[in-house]
């Protein structure tokens, strides 16, 4: 390896480390009271060597939250070409009891979402956006589920859409006050399942813990 691709890969690794700091902070004392300085001291480097590889604290946030939203999109790419929309359904349900294994980002989007109903947060636009893409990606799914003849008579994709993202953030909610690591996975199953015809889940899997 080159000391050019050493430094470079030297440089991600400690950006990498500056984000997973600033992901635990922000989750424990949300954005607004977290300062890089403390970011800084929590990795080990000073302020200045932080702020060499984010230029302020709005721009660490935006990595932060860029991070999680890749990590998420490389979990439900494998079920975006389902025409009938019952593998991204079943991905919902693998993506809730995943997230009882990472507290720490659950806990950061429940912060932040609340945090960012002021519109002068800086991650308020991005929550906005991500709300309005996620619960039209819901209703897609629930659309197509709709056509394939999968959901009950009279399901409208629109209204259960925005109900199955109040129910997903709500159970997070309540996870973290009482993580019980079945609840948010078993809950959105059986609501799920009140909505199809054909079985959701093969029972042998339901209640499973995330590998």
């Amino acid at each position: 390896m080159t000391a050019r691709a050493e430094g470079y890969a030297t440089g991600r690794a400690r950006r990498d480390q500056i984000v997973e700091s600033a992901t635990e902070l922000f989750a424990r004392v949300g954005y607004r009271h977290a300062t890089i300085l403390q970011i800084a001291q929590h990795v080990g480097i000073s302020r200045t060597g932080l702020l060499h590889h984010f230029a302020s604290k709005e721009a660490l946030l935006e990595a932060v939250l860029a991070r999680r939203d890749a990590e998420d999109m490389a979990r439900f790419r494998p079920s975006a070409d389902d025409g009938t929309g019952l593998a991204a359904m079943r991905a919902w349900v693998e993506l809730s009891r995943y997230n009882a294994s990472v507290p720490h980002l659950v806990s950061l989007y429940a912060v932040l979402s609340a945090e960012a109903c002021d519109p002068r947060h800086p991650a308020h636009d991005y929550f906005a956006q991500r709300y309005a893409r996620t619960v039209g990606g819901f209703e897609r799914v629930l659309t197509k589920a709709v056509a394939a003849g999968l959901l009950v008579p009279g399901t409208d994709p629109a209204v259960e859409a925005r109900a199955l993202v109040a129910l997903m953030d709500g159970l997070q909610i309540q996870w973290l006050l009482d993580p019980d690591p079945s609840l948010m996975g078993d809950v959105l199953a059986a609501k799920l399942q009140q909505l199809l015809v054909v079985p959701l889940l093969d029972p042998a899997v339901v209640g499973r813990a995330p590998g």
